[in-house]
């Protein structure tokens, strides 16, 4: 019961204004005519959205689990290696999957060495304890009623640096001060706890 609460109370007043917002940023950072592999694309209502904002891209899906329904096409894959040649997609996109990972700094090199151009994130930001407190809060809500496994690993914009930096990707836009919840939510939920990171491979 406590979690059917939880999970009504989160698909009406976060998750389809999430769904929304986030499908319109990042459709504006995606090159037009790219094709984008969405790692971790769970039920590929982004994914789809994204296409959708931006005609003429495609939009292909990785996931850990086989998903009973899912909005765009998508590949089984273990979690950490992409079963991908190198340069086999335009665009890499991670939609809050990072802070779920044991090894982030390896997808993101994974990524760096699937993708031809970009690697585009949506992920946390986590400066202090009353972030990293508030993003354990809001985590939970999102994802124990669907069972995903929280593991807390938010990083802050110096440790987000020199991930990218190890992975041979260099910040070409960044954005912090995106409101996902309507208001008052966002005003404890929002913040600078979000952030969209445009990254070009420096590497060939």
């Amino acid at each position: 019961m406590e979690l059917s609460l939880v999970k009504g109370f989160h698909h009406h007043w976060i998750f389809q204004r999430r769904v929304e917002v986030l499908s319109s940023l990042l459709a504006e950072m995606v090159p037009p005519g790219s094709s984008v592999l969405d790692v971790g694309c769970g039920d590929g209502n982004i994914g789809r959205l994204i296409r959708e904002k931006q005609p003429g891209i495609t939009v292909h899906g990785l996931e850990v689990m086989a998903r009973p329904t899912c909005e765009i096409e998508y590949s089984l894959f273990d979690g950490t290696r992409l079963p991908y040649q190198d340069n086999s997609f335009d665009v890499c996109l991670f939609v809050d999957v990072l802070h779920h990972s044991d090894d982030p700094a390896l997808l993101l090199r994974e990524a760096a060495r699937v993708s031809r151009r970009y690697v585009l994130l949506k992920d946390h930001l986590s400066e202090n304890a009353i972030d990293f407190a508030t993003l354990s809060i809001m985590d939970w809500v999102g994802n124990r009623p669907h069972g995903v496994r929280s593991i807390n690993n938010y990083k802050s914009r110096r440790e987000w640096d020199a991930l990218f930096a190890g992975a041979g990707l260099e910040l070409r836009a960044w954005k912090d001060s995106i409101s996902l919840q309507p208001f008052p939510i966002s005003a404890i939920f929002s913040r600078r706890l979000h952030c969209l990171a445009l990254l070009a491979k420096t590497i060939a």
